[in-house]
C-alpha cells in the first residue's frame, strides 16, 4: 500500500505537466509542495522566476537553481500551484496547517489558474474536519477568540508560533463549513483578523489528487 508521502509525490510529479514554459509562477507551503519544487527541478522546464510564500519554500528553490523573483515585481502569474489541509468538491480549501496561508492567499490572487496538489486524505464532501487557521494581530486574540466561539467554534492559540508577517494564530476546531465563502467573509470582518484559512473566493482551477491508482486530475462540481 502506497504511504501519504508517496501519493504526495504521485500529485506533485503530475502538477508539473500543467506549469508553461518561459512564464513567472506561484508557489506555496508544505510538504506536497516540497515534492513539487524537487519534480519541477528534475523536469528541466525553463521557468522565468517563481514567486515563494515562505522562507522553507525560498530555500528549496536556491537548492534546487530555480530563480525566486519579489511578487511587486510581476503583474501576474501563470499558474500558482499549492497543496491544502482540506479541499472540497468545489475545490474549495482550508490551509494554513503551516502558517503561510496570508501569503498563499496573496499570491494565489495574481494566478491566472490555481493548481491544488493533494493526496487522496485531503479530499472532502465538507470542510471543517481540519481546524481553521485564523492569523490574528496579537492584541486582538482574546477578543478575536470569543468572538468565533459565537460563530461555533473552540479555538486554540498555536503556541510558540509567529507568522511569516509577525502574527499569532489562533486554530478554531468543530466548525460546521457549510457555506466557506460566507464564512470567510464574516471571519475576515472581524476587527484584528488578518486573515483566515479558508479559500471559498480562491478555489482551485484544477485539483491533482495522488490515490493508489496513481494521479487524478479534478475539475469544480
Amino acid at each position: 500500500m502506497a504511504s501519504q508521502d508517496e501519493l504526495k509525490r504521485v500529485a506533485a510529479e503530475k502538477a508539473v505537466e500543467f506549469v508553461p514554459e518561459n512564464e513567472y509562477i506561484g508557489i506555496g507551503t508544505g510538504t506536497t509542495v516540497n515534492f513539487f519544487i524537487e519534480a519541477l527541478a528534475n523536469s528541466g522546464k525553463k521557468i522565468k522566476g517563481v514567486v515563494s510564500t515562505s522562507h522553507e519554500t525560498s530555500k528549496l528553490l536556491e537548492k534546487y537553481e530555480i530563480p525566486e523573483v519579489q511578487m511587486n515585481e510581476v503583474s501576474h502569474l501563470a499558474v500558482y500551484v499549492d497543496g491544502a489541509d482540506e479541499v472540497n468538491h468545489s475545490l474549495q480549501m482550508i490551509k494554513g496547517g503551516g502558517g503561510a496561508h496570508l501569503n498563499e492567499k496573496i499570491v494565489a490572487n495574481i494566478a491566472d489558474k490555481f493548481i491544488c496538489i493533494a493526496d487522496e486524505s485531503k479530499y472532502v464532501s465538507r470542510l471543517g474536519r481540519f481546524p481553521l487557521p485564523v492569523e490574528v494581530i496579537p492584541m486582538a486574540r482574546s477578543m478575536v477568540s470569543r468572538k468565533l466561539m459565537v460563530l461555533g467554534g473552540q479555538p486554540e492559540l498555536r503556541m510558540d508560533f509567529v507568522t511569516f508577517n509577525g502574527h499569532q494564530i489562533v486554530d478554531i476546531h468543530g466548525l460546521n463549513i457549510t457555506q466557506p465563502i460566507s464564512l470567510e467573509d464574516e471571519i475576515n470582518k472581524i476587527p484584528g483578523v488578518v486573515e483566515n484559512g479558508l479559500f471559498g473566493h480562491n478555489a482551485a482551477d484544477v485539483l491533482v489528487l495522488g490515490t493508489k491508482d496513481g494521479a487524478k486530475v479534478i475539475t469544480p462540481n
